[in-house]
């Protein structure tokens, strides 16, 4: 029937919706670093992560999902998370680094779109509750929640230098194999529903009472968890009887739960 007909074209068409505004937002994130309004900027970048978990969650619960979706929304994370970012750290903090600072802004554009296109290639994986390197949409929210908070920094080169040690930091993680915990399984149907439940709820109540400091926080935090985690496995390793056989790590999923 035609409406029939009508409706699957819509349920087709609305995870594109959230892919072509996470894209809109990638440009207006361009446009208000160039006007110096790098807080707005900073948080059009947020609001793209947040259209960006949504559209491949809503893909497959419609069972929308495609080829043209998955690579429209990786060429749409190229601009969020990787141009719009990388401008938005030029434009805010390394300006005084002149030559070094756009090179080290280029540096990470480089890197999101080489996480990017390794998870093209590696689509298909097994154990899909790990990330293999940081994800683009989070290394892009570190800048974007650092400028988000603090959208004037003092002027002098300390801080410059200290905000390009941060974005070759995120470039680094996001091309590594540190794994990253992917949150896809996270859900009140666990067997501590109760505590996700109140875990949730307090950072949306912290997101509303502070909202520039707590998302910061949350990126902050998950940036450091995989080197911790790693860190402590190390040290646990090293502390182990000799000839003792490490256990092979589980395969991981290339970029966030998109598709």
């Amino acid at each position: 029937m035609p409406g029939n007909r009508r409706l699957r074209r819509g349920i087709y068409l609305l995870p594109t919706t959230f892919t072509v505004g996470n894209l809109c937002c990638g440009f207006v994130s361009l446009v208000l670093s160039s006007r110096g309004e790098y807080s707005l900027a900073g948080f059009t970048i947020i609001l793209a992560g947040i259209l960006d978990g949504l559209d491949g969650r809503i893909a497959r619960l419609t069972g929308s999902t495609s080829e043209f979706g998955v690579e429209f929304d990786s060429l749409a994370d190229v601009v969020s998370f990787g141009v719009a970012p990388a401008f938005l750290a030029y434009q805010w903090a390394l300006l005084p680094l002149r030559r070094g600072g756009w090179l080290i802004a280029f540096l990470y554009v480089v890197c999101a779109a080489m996480r990017l296109a390794r998870f093209n290639l590696q689509s298909s994986t097994q154990d899909k509750r790990y990330f293999a390197g940081l994800p683009s949409p989070s290394a892009a929210g570190t800048i974007a929640c650092s400028a988000f908070a603090f959208p004037l920094l003092p002027q002098g080169r300390l801080p410059a230098v200290l905000v390009a040690l941060v974005v070759v930091a995120v470039a680094t993680l996001m091309i590594s194999r540190v794994r990253y915990r992917s949150f896809r399984n996270l859900g009140l149907g666990s067997r501590r529903p109760y505590f996700y439940a109140l875990l949730i709820a307090a950072v949306l109540v912290g997101i509303l009472a502070h909202p520039r400091g707590t998302l910061l926080g949350l990126a902050i935090a998950y940036v450091l968890s995989a080197p911790a985690v790693w860190l402590f496995g190390w040290l646990r390793r090293g502390s182990a009887r000799p000839g003792a056989q490490p256990s092979e790590p589980p395969e991981v999923v290339d970029e966030p739960a998109l598709r």
